[in-house]
């Protein structure tokens, strides 16, 4: 579920003692949270601190790293260099120190021990070198200037004026406390992410990957614009059970983007439908990605009522791209995909009904049963393992299941480190206080407009998530301007789905957008037509989080009849903006004609004010339904006249 994959070109190919002890390492790790995820541990009669599983689960992670990837991609790929077992064995260390002690360390967490102070001066650069290795540069340099201003702090002028820390009562602070490495976000990553990771490779050792593509095919194959149609839905599933954008890309995009192109889409917009699909994955439930289930801890709320609220937005955005899809299949004569490569219904279910099991069992577990979201996950994954058995052709080997739980663990190491790392960040920012301050900042600059603030967290939300997984950006706007938002007035649920959605967006925003890179590479198609075109596909995304915050009716929040009327006039309005973007309808559409459609679209937008609403919908309604009866009357005069020009 991570946004940024570990290339795998970074990770070495070892033989002998050494891979078996990497592949040991990994597996231990995949084994412990799952472990950890059942609460086994609430099996045992002696007190266990959660910071203790912690301890472990870091010291596994970072031990992993050093033996399993490469400090520069040009290194052997076959040997482990000294200083890569030293630092290993350090991870273990720092970790280990935590997972043993700790009992006696929250007793005296006030105590600048030298130890603890020296352990976590060690700990504090391991987290920065294994970050570097996994996801680069980036995140280092963010995260380095922020905790040297916690030391700093006495240095700065104005409202950014603080009184600075000791370097042991920073770097302790950061090493031991709950709001430092062992915080909220590894928290998350080590007792709900490591189940969900799980589950999506137990669909894949069962050979679920398949059934979902397969299912795409039969519900969408046959219509025009078929395999751009099978992309989306095979590719929502997908990102349901992965949450990643960019690993949503690399595994159904090889299929998908070829089949595309086959049947007469342009590469860059091949392209940009498998971008604009997978990262729609991030939003939609019941599986969202990282940052939903942090949000969830964040707001002190049930993952389900999370889920609940994305629900409407993540529609919407899918019937956008739905509608943009079949008119640029229009548009290029594409017709769907022939009977032959369509598998009878019949044959899908009967050999993978299987797998609708462990996605009912996840999704009343999570939605009706309110489980805990990482026991829920750990449910689902043994419900796969179970009913994939029934089957010889799905049956499971020991190797299968093997390879899933180390390739679970592999996974895990990019997404533990960076929410090791976002709780440094998070740790500095409460300890110099620039949590609070930065909220007021952000406040007097939009001069107490909402609107002003909105925008201005939005275009931050897209840049920072141009260098930052969706997961960090979350992260850092949740404690940065998270704060800021509920100051003025905005519902919390409301202000921290705002900036989930622009820190997914910078994923398909150019210059700097990941997914669609990742897709314009596969398809070979030019990177900028891919962007600019994937902006389009997925503009519905620019525009309802603005909606929703103040029309919460759109997050499932008000009355039936509100909620209901939200829906209804938001899919028209979602339609007609579509239509107007792509510049199509039963024939092409001049500028004037796109304009006003787009206005319609726009106008049938829910707003926050009720009378305002209706008079605006109105006015949509009656002009969007005049532009289409309007196009459609041209179109049959033009095809009349076609028809009369063949006859004689």
């Amino acid at each position: 579920m991570s946004d940024d994959l570990a290339p795998t070109t970074k990770f070495r190919s070892l033989t002998g003692a050494p891979a078996k002890l990497a592949r040991l390492l990994l597996c231990a790790l995949t084994l412990l949270g799952a472990l950890w995820a059942l609460e086994i541990h609430d099996a045992f009669s002696w007190t266990f601190f959660k910071e203790q599983y912690l301890g472990l689960f870091f010291a596994l992670v970072l031990a992993s790293i050093f033996i399993n990837v490469k400090a520069r991609a040009a290194d052997t790929d076959d040997v482990i260099p000294w200083h890569d077992w030293f630092l290993a064995i350090a991870g273990l260390t720092v970790g280990g120190y935590v997972a043993v002690m700790y009992p006696i360390i929250a007793y005296r967490l006030g105590v600048l021990s030298p130890e603890r102070w020296i352990l976590g001066g060690i700990a504090i650069l391991l987290i920065l070198e294994a970050t570097r290795r996994v996801v680069g540069w980036a995140l280092v340099w963010i995260t380095v200037p922020i905790i040297l201003y916690a030391k700093f702090a006495y240095l700065f002028p104005g409202i950014l004026n603080a009184n600075g820390s000791s370097w042991q009562r920073l770097v302790s602070y950061l090493y031991l406390d709950s709001s430092g490495i062992f915080g909220l976000p590894l928290n998350v990553a080590a007792s709900v992410i490591v189940a969900f990771i799980f589950f999506g490779q137990a669909l894949y050792a069962v050979g679920g990957d398949k059934f979902l593509t397969d299912i795409a095919l039969v519900l969408m194959g046959r219509f025009r614009g078929g395999t751009a149609k099978v992309a989306v839905v095979s590719s929502t599933l997908f990102g349901t059970v992965s949450g990643s954008a960019v690993a949503n890309v690399v595994v159904d995009g090889a299929i998908t983007i070829p089949m595309m192109k086959k049947s007469g889409y342009p590469p860059h917009v091949a392209a940009a439908i498998e971008a604009v699909a997978s990262n729609g994955g991030q939003i939609m439930p019941p599986v969202m990605g990282v940052a939903a289930f942090l949000m969830a801890e964040f707001l002190n709320i049930s993952y389900g009522e999370v889920a609940l609220a994305a629900a409407i937005p993540a529609c919407l955005y899918y019937v956008a791209l739905f509608t943009q899809i079949d008119l640029e299949a229009a548009k290029l004569g594409l017709v769907g995909m022939p009977e032959s490569e369509i598998p009878l219904l019949r044959d899908v279910i009967k050999r993978g009904w299987v797998f609708l099991v462990p996605l009912a069992a996840l999704i009343y577990t999570l939605m009706f049963a309110f489980w805990e979201p990482g026991k829920a996950g750990m449910a689902a994954v043994i419900a796969t393992f179970l009913v994939g058995a029934l089957q010889k052709e799905t049956r499971p080997t020991l190797k299968s299941i093997l390879g899933s739980i180390e390739e679970t663990g592999k996974i895990l190491l990019d997404i533990a480190v960076v929410t090791a790392l976002a709780g440094l960040v998070i740790g500095a920012f409460q300890l110099s206080g620039l949590t609070f301050k930065l909220a007021l900042l952000l406040v007097n600059t939009a001069g107490g407009s909402t609107i002003i603030l909105l925008i201005l967290t939005a275009v931050v939300s897209i840049i920072l998530g141009m260098s930052l997984p969706t997961t960090v950006v979350y992260i850092m706007l949740a404690v940065l301007v998270g704060p800021a938002l509920v100051q003025v007035g905005i519902p919390p649920l409301a202000a921290h789905l705002f900036f989930f959605y622009f820190g997914m967006l910078s994923l398909i925003t150019p210059p700097d957008c990941i997914a669609t890179y990742a897709a314009a590479s596969i398809a070979r198609a030019d990177f900028w037509k891919s962007g600019w075109t994937g902006m389009r596909l997925g503009i519905v995304a620019y525009i309802v989080p603005f909606v929703f915050v103040f029309h919460p009716a759109l997050l499932f929040k008000g009355t039936p009849v509100e909620i209901g009327a939200a829906i209804i006039t938001a899919v028209i309005g979602v339609i007609f903006l579509s239509v107007g973007v792509a510049g199509y309808l039963f024939q092409r559409l001049g500028w004037i004609k796109r304009v006003l459609m787009i206005s319609a679209g726009l106008l049938l937008i829910p707003s926050a004010s009720t009378s305002l609403w209706l008079g605006a919908n109105s006015v949509g309604i009656l002009l969007g339904v005049a532009l289409v009866i309007a196009e459609w009357s041209s179109a049959s005069k033009h095809a009349i006249s076609l028809a009369n020009v063949d006859q004689s």
